[in-house]
C-alpha cells in the first residue's frame, strides 16, 4: 500500500511536472512572440497612414478582393493585391510584378503597409510579408471602414 502511494505520487509528480514545464515553455514563447510582434509589426494609425501617403515613402497594398474595391472604393494610392496572392506577388520577378500590378515591385527593405476592410486580412498579409523578409512592413488595422469614416466626415465638415 505504501509502495503504491509512492509510485502513484511519483507518477503524478512526473506527469504534472512535465505539464508545468510545457506550460511555462508556451507562456515564454507567447511572451517572446508578443514582444517580437510589437517591436517589428507596428500598426499604423489613420493619421500616420495619411502622412506616409503624402510623403510617398510607402507602398500601400489593399488585400481585399477586387470586387470589394470596385463596389466600395479604395484608399487613394493603394495597390490591390488580394490576400491569396500576396505571397506569390512578393516573390515575383520585378518585370512580372510591374506587368501584373502596374507598379514597381517593392524590395525587402521598402516600407509596405497592408490594409483591408477592418484589419483581419491585412494582419495575415503582414505576417506573410514578414515571413518573406519584408521587415519594414506594417499594417493599417482600421482598414477601409475607418478610412472612409474619417474621409467622408472630413469632406462633410469642409463643405
Amino acid at each position: 500500500m505504501v509502495l503504491q502511494r509512492l509510485l502513484l505520487g511519483s507518477a503524478r509528480q512526473a506527469i504534472l511536472g512535465s505539464a508545468e514545464v510545457a506550460f511555462w515553455g508556451l507562456k515564454s514563447i507567447k511572451g517572446s512572440y508578443h514582444n517580437f510582434c510589437t517591436a517589428e509589426c507596428k500598426d499604423v494609425t489613420y493619421t500616420e497612414l495619411k502622412s506616409l501617403l503624402k510623403s510617398k515613402k510607402i507602398m500601400l497594398i489593399d488585400v481585399r478582393e477586387t470586387w470589394e474595391i470596385l463596389e466600395y472604393g479604395k484608399i487613394p494610392g493603394s495597390v490591390n493585391i488580394p490576400l491569396d496572392d500576396v505571397g506569390k506577388a512578393l516573390q515575383m520577378s520585378p518585370k512580372d510584378f510591374k506587368e501584373k500590378y502596374n507598379e514597381v515591385k517593392p524590395s525587402q527593405s521598402d516600407s509596405l503597409v497592408f490594409s483591408c476592410l477592418a484589419g483581419v486580412r491585412s494582419k495575415k498579409a503582414l505576417n506573410t510579408a514578414v515571413s518573406l523578409g519584408f521587415n519594414s512592413a506594417q499594417h493599417y488595422a482600421g482598414g477601409w471602414k475607418e478610412w472612409a469614416t474619417y474621409e467622408f466626415s472630413e469632406k462633410k465638415q469642409g463643405n
